[in-house]
C-alpha cells in the first residue's frame, strides 16, 4: 500500500523501511522503548503491519500495527523525527493506518500513549478503554529480571 500527499509518501513497503532512523529514534527519543535492541526493533518489524513515512526517499516516520487483519490490532510505536513535527504528518499517518485496518475489517483497535490523548480522540476516534476491570494484561517475567535494565509495561507511567 502507498499514499502520497505532495512531497510525502506512506508505505507498507518493508523494504524501504531504513532501520538505522527507526532504532535511533528509539533508542534517543521514544519513552516507551527502554533497552530495546536492534535485534528487538528487526523482530517487531518483521512480525508487524509497518507503516513507513518518507519525504523525498528519507524516512521521517513510522508506525507499527501488530494485527490479526480481523478482529484485533495494536497501533504502536508510532512517531514523527522532531524536524517534522507539527505538520499535521501524524494527524495524516493516523488517519492512513485506521482506513487500511477498516477496510480489511478490523474490528477493534488499540493503543497506549502518555501524552497523544487528543490527537487519537480527535483524528481516530479512540477513547479511553471500556470496562478495564475486564481487560488485563502480563509482563513476561524474565523481561523483569533480564540485564538490570528497568523494564516498563506499555502504559506504565502514562
Amino acid at each position: 500500500m502507498e499514499t502520497i500527499k505532495g512531497d510525502f509518501v506512506i508505505s507498507t513497503d518493508k523494504d524501504k523501511l531504513q532501520l538505522d532512523v527507526i532504532q535511533d529514534y528509539m533508542e534517543d527519543e521514544a519513552y516507551w522503548t527502554i533497552s530495546r535492541t536492534r535485534q528487538m526493533t528487526e523482530k517487531t518489524i518483521a512480525h508487524s503491519l509497518c507503516f513507513g513515512l518518507y519525504f523525498q526517499d528519507q524516512q521521517i516516520g513510522f508506525a507499527r500495527v501488530v494485527t490479526d487483519y480481523t478482529i484485533f490490532a495494536y497501533l504502536c510505536d508510532v512517531f514523527i523525527l522532531p524536524a517534522h513535527q507539527g505538520e499535521g504528518l501524524g494527524k495524516w499517518l493516523t488517519e492512513v493506518i485506521l482506513a487500511f485496518l477498516d477496510e480489511e475489517g478490523v474490528r477493534w483497535t488499540m493503543l497506549a500513549t502518555r501524552d497523544a490523548h487528543e490527537l487519537y480522540e480527535q483524528y481516530g476516534d479512540f477513547q479511553k478503554l471500556y470496562l478495564p476491570e475486564k481487560w488485563m494484561g502480563r509482563v513476561n517475567p524474565r523481561l523483569l529480571e533480564s540485564s538490570g535494565k528497568p523494564y516498563t509495561v506499555p502504559g506504565a507511567g502514562m
